[in-house]
């Protein structure tokens, strides 16, 4: 084979694939999450699920960043590829700590948390099928990822209800306070990257019209 031949092969790398793969998993590890808060328990062995699914979703980022640098042509911009991943990734990272810190600060989860989760589990689905419909059928991707954006503003709801019956609880300490206030964080933080990759496909719809 020819150095052009090589420099201009045809790419077999599936991105769309990697994405969907991706997505897929925080999909996953979000209806894993609920499954877990849905006990009550901090110690609900269900929260290693999530923690398995986080660690398989960073496998497929890191494939689809070595898969990135070895390849000269992609299908749409190497910066929205990597963009797109960084911020599915960012979204089951704040799974993961939410189970983290559940047990590490051994608090039981309450609705609030469940009704966050519950939320995040639908907003990851449409994130999966905007990225499944992303190649072949981009004006329902389009849907998908306008449904995934609603998540952030119907998180925020249920985060300041949260805080403010945090916060007017007479029987919690202020380490109770403190501790559940950072877990509600992480999924109130989630809904905000779930929003930015709902963002980053809409931003490359527009670009491969």
């Amino acid at each position: 084979m020819g150095i052009f031949s090589f420099l201009f092969k045809k790419e077999e790398t599936d991105f769309y694939r990697l994405l969907m793969d991706h997505s897929e998993k925080v999909y996953e590890a979000y209806k894993a999450l609920t499954a877990f808060l849905k006990e009550g328990r901090g110690d609900s062995p269900l929260g290693d699920d999530v923690m398995r699914l986080e660690r398989e979703a960073d496998d497929i980022r890191r494939i689809l960043i070595d898969k990135l640098n070895q390849t000269l042509v992609t299908p749409f911009d190497r910066e929205d590829i990597n963009e797109l991943s960084r911020e599915i990734d960012d979204v089951i990272d704040a799974a993961k700590s939410t189970v983290e810190e559940i047990r590490i600060f051994e608090v039981d989860p309450d609705k609030y948390l469940l009704k966050m989760s519950e939320i995040l589990e639908k907003g990851t689905l449409e994130l999966h099928d905007a990225l499944r419909n992303l190649e072949e059928h981009p004006n329902v991707a389009k849907e998908h990822a306008v449904r995934a954006k609603q998540t952030e503003n119907h998180i925020h709801h249920v985060y300041l209800s949260a805080l403010q019956k945090l916060f007017k609880a007479e029987d919690r300490s202020a380490g109770y306070m403190f501790e559940m206030r950072e877990i509600y964080r992480h999924l109130n933080r989630s809904s905000d990257r779930c929003d930015d990759a709902a963002n980053v496909i809409l931003d490359i719809i527009v670009k491969t019209e």
